[in-house]
């Protein structure tokens, strides 16, 4: 047992002169499914070599933190050079609130990252806070694939309702009858966002098709006012993305749904 435990020690040690040679002064751990990923006694020798050790860090926070840090993430301690090192002027432990953060200040080139720190009274809050955070970003990442904004408030989808019906008309049999159908099914959504505001969903999206009948095209369901004005000059817009991701998704997920890969005779 004495032998198994010096042995481990000098591995330990070994490890630590590694790091230490490398220059690396601030050492940032993932945080590991099957055990600790540090002991006792490997914080203590890092701690007599004056390395500041993060521990636990979550395993979907590694490539912000690399990005951040213009750093490498190591899995060989044989591995570790001080090319695949971050540099910072100051790593240190702040108190916030009840808790504790680690901040780190002065990054050398770093990355086209930001970090927002989200504090509330309790954890719902938190999560309704991130949630809206996410869901901004993901506004922000629809305008950045495709520059284009639209009208908001259904306008989009009952326009596009109308016209594929006013070309079901134009076409004969099967096909015709299938984009009739895709054109009811788009009512859906301004029928659930009249809904959803407490309106009457069959008088406005009837109003709603009337005035796009006339040629309104940028007219929808004001949520606010509770009832059917120009959604553009509301400042109601919507990513183009989200549309076109949200129709395309539902189609294929229907053509899914028809698709027969194999019939079975059975007799």
């Amino acid at each position: 047992m004495d032998r198994i435990l010096r042995e481990e020690r000098n591995y330990i040690l070994g490890m630590v002169k590694k790091i230490k040679a490398s220059g690396c002064n601030a050492l940032l751990i993932q945080k590991s499914i099957l055990c600790d990923a540090v002991t006792d006694l490997s914080l203590h020798y890092l701690a007599k070599a004056k390395i500041l050790v993060l521990k636990d860090v979550e395993r979907d926070e590694i490539e912000f933190i690399t990005k951040t840090l213009n750093c490498l993430p190591i899995a060989n301690i044989e591995h570790f050079r001080e090319d695949k090192l971050g540099h910072a002027d100051l790593v240190e432990e702040v108190s916030v609130g009840d808790g504790k953060i680690v901040k780190i200040t002065g990054i050398k080139d770093m990355g086209r990252t930001a970090t927002v720190l989200v504090r509330g009274s309790n954890q719902l809050v938190i999560d309704e806070a991130d949630r809206s955070l996410h869901d901004a970003l993901c506004v922000i990442r629809c305008l950045v694939n495709k520059r284009f904004l639209i009208a908001g408030g259904g306008a989009p989808e009952i326009e596009m309702s109308m016209q594929l019906a006013a070309w079901a008309k134009e076409l004969d049999g099967m096909e015709s009858y299938c984009i009739k159908e895709f054109a009811d099914a788009l009512e859906v959504i301004p029928y659930t966002l009249a809904e959803n505001a407490g309106l009457n969903p069959i008088s406005i999206v009837t109003e709603l098709r009337n005035r796009h009948a006339k040629g309104e095209k940028n007219t929808g369901i004001n949520v606010r006012k509770g009832q059917i004005t120009n959604i553009l000059e509301e400042n109601v817009v919507q990513p183009l993305l989200v549309s076109t991701s949200a129709i395309s998704l539902a189609c294929e997920c229907v053509r899914m749904i028809l698709k027969i890969d194999d019939i079975v005779t059975v007799r």
